[in-house]
């Protein structure tokens, strides 16, 4: 597979792969390489050829999007507020970095849910609670999660919830490397994709109960 240009394989570019870089807004706990590893993370997702969704946050997803936008790609946020006023004024979250933002009004909880669906993978960092959060509801949707191991706990934590959690699941990726974890979940994410792909130029071109024409 084409590194750079993942999503060339795929004929449609609104198929173009959406990768969630989901990790801790408050770093401190994380260890001095945590920001460094974020911003590889943003800066692979572009450059093997997907889109950056972050939650519009400060820390890991902040970086992400700064490593994101250093190699030109495209950053999306989705914010927890309902305005742009809200999310500057009593959120206190950044709006660089971020080519649009959508404002999903519904909170911290709410806008989790809505990151995790709008995106095809979760790649997780050094997190907290609301991490583990966006990693169970990936996990009951099916999602490809990448899952970067470093200084911080987040990842053992992980592990261990797997190991107790009674629910085996191959599309749960660990790994040190930017690079590699990002490659190996975009390799599931471009699997799925490309057969969604198959099944939607083989369908008729009509749909819903009205069977209005889809151009």
């Amino acid at each position: 597979m084409d590194e750079k240009n993942v999503h060339m394989h795929l004929k449609h570019n609104h198929l173009r792969p959406k990768i969630c870089v989901s990790g801790a807004a408050e770093t401190g706990h994380c260890g001095i390489s945590a920001l460094d590893q974020s911003k590889a993370l943003g800066r692979e997702v572009v450059r093997q050829g997907a889109i950056l969704v972050t939650g519009a946050t400060t820390g890991v997803p902040l970086w992400a999007a700064i490593g994101a936008k250093e190699e030109g790609g495209i950053s999306i946020g989705l914010s927890p507020a309902s305005t742009e006023a809200e999310h500057v004024n009593v959120y206190r979250l950044p709006l660089d970095y971020l080519d649009l933002i959508i404002f999903t009004g519904f909170g911290y909880s709410g806008r989790n849910l809505l990151l995790t669906r709008a995106s095809d993978a979760v790649l997780i960092g050094c997190g907290r609670i609301g991490t583990l959060n966006e990693l169970t509801i990936a996990f009951e949707d099916s999602k490809p999660i990448g899952v970067l191991q470093g200084e911080w706990e987040t990842d053992e934590v992980i592990q261990n919830i797997l190991e107790k959690g009674h629910r085996p699941n191959e599309k749960i990726i660990f790994d040190r490397d930017p690079k590699e974890l990002v490659r190996k979940v975009l390799e599931l994410v471009v699997k799925d994709k490309a057969e969604l792909e198959r099944v939607y130029e083989n369908h008729d071109g009509v749909g819903g109960e009205s069977g209005e024409r889809i151009l």
